[in-house]
């Protein structure tokens, strides 16, 4: 196994004290993870610092698997390319990553509030049903409690079925992303793209596959449970940013193929 290389290390550290330190300062996740940004809790740097951010306790697979594969292909590449073009190339794929990500966001939000125009809500009323935690809305019983949004609701002659439409485009709005996997699976596009012919096997696959099958394999595997609603590393679907996922291969592989193209000319990075 290749020695784990300096960024690499730097990163790894970088996600354990960002892992460690939001189980015990509760703010953390608000204030770090990647929202929505009409949402309430959107500022601007969370596209960044959502990429150190991890799923909290029990949850430990989610930060296993991601430092995992950075250390395992992240030092690979960062071992040909050199610090500079590693750390660009990997916050690069991150930001890929949360830029889909949330470009699905927005239509998947929208299309539901166009489903719903019929019921005419004002930006107002949007605003508030989006941003509401519902724990606070509903009492002991399951009743909707009377307040602002159940006159909101009630003005708008909303049916049960409406609102459970309502509640899909909520629940997008609501649940914010964490975690590296989007750079991560920059670094799979990027090492299968360098090392086509390497064999690969992982935890789950223990059959070695080259990197030009494996890679897209993984890839399209995720992608197709991203629609199922469930994730090929994960567990489940709630809360599995899954165009994340192939928001950072997509960068990652147009990132390759123009340094590649531009290899021997002048634009060459190094």
């Amino acid at each position: 196994m290749m020695r784990m290389t300096e960024t690499v290390k730097q990163l790894l550290i970088i996600n354990i004290i960002f892992y460690i330190g939001s189980q015990f300062v509760a703010i953390s996740y608000p204030l770090f993870s990647l929202y929505y940004p009409e949402n309430d809790n959107f500022r601007a740097w969370q596209p960044l610092t959502s990429m150190f951010m991890h799923a909290p306790m029990p949850n430990l697979m989610h930060i296993v698997f991601n430092m995992f594969a950075l250390v395992s292909f992240g030092s690979a590449l960062e071992h040909f390319w050199g610090a500079k073009k590693f750390i660009f190339f990997y916050i690069s794929c991150g930001l890929g990553a949360a830029l889909l990500h949330l470009g699905v966001s927005y239509f998947q939000i929208h299309a539901v509030l166009d489903e719903l125009s019929i019921l005419n809500f004002s930006d107002g009323d949007l605003k508030i049903l989006l941003n509401t935690d519902y724990s606070t809305v509903f009492g002991s019983d399951g009743q909707m409690m009377e307040g602002k949004v159940k006159t909101i609701l009630d003005t708008a002659k909303c049916t049960q079925e409406q609102f459970n439409v309502l509640v899909t485009a909520i629940q997008e709005f609501q649940t914010p992303s964490v975690g590296a996997s989007g750079a991560i699976y920059g670094l799979l596009t990027a090492f299968a793209f360098m090392f086509p012919n390497a064999e690969l096997a992982l935890m789950f696959i223990p059959i070695p596959i080259k990197a030009k099958y494996f890679v897209p394999g993984i890839i399209a595997i995720d992608l197709f449970l991203g629609f199922k609603g469930s994730s090929l590393f994960g567990s489940g679907g709630t809360g599995i940013a899954h165009f994340a996922h192939i928001g950072g291969a997509i960068t990652g592989f147009v990132m390759m193929w123009y340094w590649k193209k531009n290899s021997f000319n002048k634009n060459r990075w190094n």
